[in-house]
């Protein structure tokens, strides 16, 4: 089998479904893409469950949570509220999405899986992105329960048809904790049925750690195996049916279920109840000793003195990145896990892990209870099922309560996030808003359609916000769209100036997705170097090739010769849910000069795709076009921070910049584009003119005349290009000390080696305009020059 080739890992190795079962995540990839589903297919593929429905079948809302392994503590008497369902199985709405193919789609905001990770420092946790702390594994024994009994006041019947008062006291005396209901004979605990020294097997009961909504969690040394901590789960209610069949499903889900972020199960065994004499079943599980996410929650809560205190973002991303994978293994089984929150999840050391399986459940099971903890759980549970796509919805409502103080989420906010307005985060951060808002979409055929296109997806916003914070960059190759390959708009002048692009030219320089290399022409279209659309089309013609890749090629290479309306000709055979078909519209409509259309295409597509820089890029574009340049800055300047191989969006900003009267910051990030970028040059001449052209002469302009003069005396230019800026510089210089030189300091400097003062300056220039008319083609701008010259030499007597 492979073997995983990430950094920190490089030994796991790797399963059927393409995930490392040491570190949990997919290999590197040098390319994005992965096989396509055939849209329109429900569920997943080969499961027998996939595409069939009962919405008719009542459903069943009961008290008490999913069994928790409780681990942290999370669960005392009176566990978080939950619901359990015993009726709809899968969903029959036909879904383009998947979850094991890479092809993606939700409806018509489907896409198309990368499955491409980041390489990672030695410590997982983070992505090699952010450090987050690390959680030491607890001595177990310091979080044992005190007190492990349900109070009194919390104790009522388990059965749905009775629900009276059990094991209340009477008459000053203590109700029994382990019984009978009195009402219909049906049993409860309410106690731990096994007290410390107990042997179950080769275990010996320590003590109880939690207690979830079916059982108590009790913690165990394993005697044969040098007294190793383990973990217990029983059943609180052994008349439980529901109860039993969970029990028994998480049994069957955990030995056969290998992850290195689920927790494991080591064996089952049983032991005869003390009250009933029966033989109950225990799960054996290794022992997770952090502390859960809720639980770090509540930590920074009290440290805080903040009772609406949150864990940072980037935390909560990294944390998303890191269980994703988790939910994509259970997935590509043909199972849900259905009840995930803060209370489930557990980080120790750098390490995330699932441990509550009780929940989760087969795709194409119809009959079994479905349990989910309100606030958390998706809205069409009740009557669907549950899905692939209702767990990513758990997990973007987990990220929304760990990120922002979100009251009420459990009623007002039940299935939906407070608007932008309301939470400073999302005004903030756009991008992880628009994420939330698609993980959490009450249309689960919006949502993302696989854990793995979720976790991309995370990973993009989570470099964002790195870099917006830190103000260092965090790039990366994108698994979707290719780099920038040219920069159509290198100047500061505005979109409406003579020296601005054509339409056509601006669209040809936006990047373009990357080819799916499954599919039939990738190889053809890699090979043949042509961009004239009759040669291309004759082409794949004489190939036979008939694709995806082929028609979106050819609306492209239409594009760029500016044939829009064939090119649109080409994209009505492109599957409206493939979201590549709403960008190369994008395109079409800007090369037409549609702007306005143009924007709402590359809008959808950035909800699609919130961790992509591409589309915020176009987005800065056509907000510029459209007379919004405030809203263009905030999108490019989102991409140049965190990208600087997205050069296109430095002269966007700083022509944003320069229009809202900011030119220092216009001049800033032109310099900040790097020296290894083949626009260096370009972006300091840029950064030059806009220093010193259309300047009033009575503006303290000697500072940026001698900063002007030292970047052009650095930069690599020379003859006609290094006339043409020496011209410009002299130039200004020249009209602020004839001006007065009213913002003059007086420290003396020089231009180009020439003092500020007006007879050298004169000199200079003519030197300037004469070495120009030497480099200069036509002879009508030579004598233009030379009259320069002339005009501004000084007096002399010579």
């Amino acid at each position: 089998m492979a073997t995983c080739n990430r950094p920190g890992c490089g030994t796991g190795t790797i399963d059927e479904d393409g995930y490392c079962l040491d570190c949990g995540r997919a290999p590197l990839k040098t390319a994005g893409g992965a096989p396509p589903k055939v849209p329109g297919q429900g569920g997943l593929p080969g499961q027998p469950g996939a595409g069939k429905s009962d919405p008719g079948r009542p459903a069943h809302m009961g008290g008490g949570s999913v069994l928790a392994s409780g681990l942290s503590g999370g669960y005392g008497p009176g566990g978080a509220q939950s619901s359990a369902q015993a009726g709809p199985g899968r969903s029959g709405s036909a879904r383009s999405g998947v979850t094991s193919s890479g092809r993606t789609g939700t409806g018509r905001t489907s896409g198309r899986s990368s499955r491409r990770g980041a390489a990672s420092s030695g410590r997982r946790l983070g992505a090699g992105i952010v450090e987050i702390p690390a959680v030491p594994v607890r001595d177990p024994a310091t979080i044992l329960m005190k007190d492990p009994v349900i109070p009194e006041e919390k104790r009522f019947c388990r059965d749905e048809n009775c629900g009276r008062p059990v094991g209340r006291g009477r008459d000053g005396k203590p109700g029994i904790a382990n019984g009978f209901c009195p009402y219909d004979r049906t049993p409860y605990s309410f106690a731990p049925k096994l007290e410390p020294g107990d042997m179950v097997g080769q275990y010996r009961v320590v003590g109880c750690l939690a207690r979830g909504g079916f059982g108590w969690v009790y913690l165990a040394v394993d005697t044969v195996l040098h007294d190793k901590w383990v973990v217990l789960k029983g059943l609180l209610g052994s008349g439980d049916i529901d109860a039993r069949a969970a029990a028994v499903a998480e049994q069957r889900i955990l030995a056969h279920t290998q992850h290195a972020n689920i927790v494991t199960i080591h064996n089952v065994v049983t032991h005869q109840d003390r009250y009933t004499g029966d033989a109950e079943t225990y799960i054996v599980m290794e022992y997770v000793g952090g502390m859960s996410l809720k639980d770090l929650l509540e930590r920074r809560r009290t440290e805080s003195g903040d009772r609406r205190a949150v864990l940072p973002l980037e935390q909560v991303l990294a944390y998303a990145i890191e269980i994703l994978p988790a939910f994509g293994h259970l997935h590509n089984r043909g199972l849900v896990y259905c009840d995930f929150k803060p209370d489930n999840v557990i980080q120790t050391d750098d390490q995330l892990k699932l441990i509550d399986m009780g929940a989760v459940r087969e795709l194409d099971d119809e009959d079994g209870a479905i349990y989910g903890t309100v606030g958390y759980q998706a809205p069409e549970i009740e009557r669907v099922g549950p899905s692939p796509e209702s767990d990513l919805f758990t997990v973007g409502r987990t990220m929304a309560v760990l990120s922002f103080p979100f009251a009420n989420f459990t009623r007002d906010w039940k299935h939906s996030l407070p608007p932008a307005h309301e939470v400073p985060l999302f005004r903030e951060f756009e991008s992880y808003h628009r994420l939330l808002l698609r993980a959490t979409h009450p249309d689960p055929e919006q949502r993302f359609a696989s854990a793995a296109d979720m976790a991309e997806q995370c990973l993009g916003v989570l470099r964002e916000v790195v870099a917006a914070r830190s103000r260092e960059p965090k790039p990366a190759l994108s698994g979707l769209f290719g780099p920038e390959t040219r920069v159509a708009h290198s100047d500061v002048a505005a979109w409406d100036e003579p020296a601005a692009p054509g339409a056509v030219a601006t669209a040809a320089g936006l990047p373009v997705p990357r080819v799916d290399p499954t599919d039939p022409a990738a190889g053809l279209l890699a090979s043949l170097p042509t961009n004239d659309p009759d040669e291309l089309l004759a082409a794949l013609t004489a190939a036979d090739v008939d694709s995806v890749e082929a028609t979106l090629r050819l609306a492209y290479v239409c594009i760029e010769r500016g044939q829009v309306v064939r090119a649109e000709a080409f994209l009505d055979d492109v599957d409206p849910d493939d979201w590549r078909l709403l960008w190369y519209r994008g395109l079409a409509a800007l090369a037409e000069g549609r702007s306005a259309e143009a924007l709402v295409a590359f809008d959808t597509v950035r909800s699609m795709l919130p961790g992509e820089r591409a589309p915020r890029l176009a987005l800065g574009v056509c907000l510029e076009q459209t007379g919004q340049p405030a809203a263009a800055a905030r999108e490019y300047e989102g991409v140049w921070d965190t990208d600087r191989s997205y050069v296109s969006a430095a002269f966007g900003l700083g022509r944003c910049r320069l229009a809202a009267g900011d030119r220092p910051g216009a001049v800033g990030t032109l310099e900040s584009v790097p020296d290894t970028s083949s626009y260096h040059v370009a972006a300091q001449t840029a950064a030059l003119r806009t220093r010193v052209g259309n300047r009033r002469p009575d503006e303290h302009l000697e500072h940026d005349l001698l900063q002007a003069s030292a970047h052009l005396s650095a930069l690599p230019v020379e003859g006609e290009a290094y006339d043409r800026l020496a011209a410009e510089l002299l130039g200004a210089a020249l009209e602020w000390v004839r001006a007065g030189s009213a913002g003059a300091t007086g420290q003396g400097g020089t231009v180009l080696d020439s003092a500020l003062e007006e007879r050298p300056l004169r000199f200079a220039l003519e030197r300037t305009y004469r070495s120009l008319a030497r480099h200069v083609d036509g002879s009508e701008e030579r004598v233009a020059l030379v009259d320069k010259a002339n005009e501004v030499r000084p007096r002399t007597w010579v």
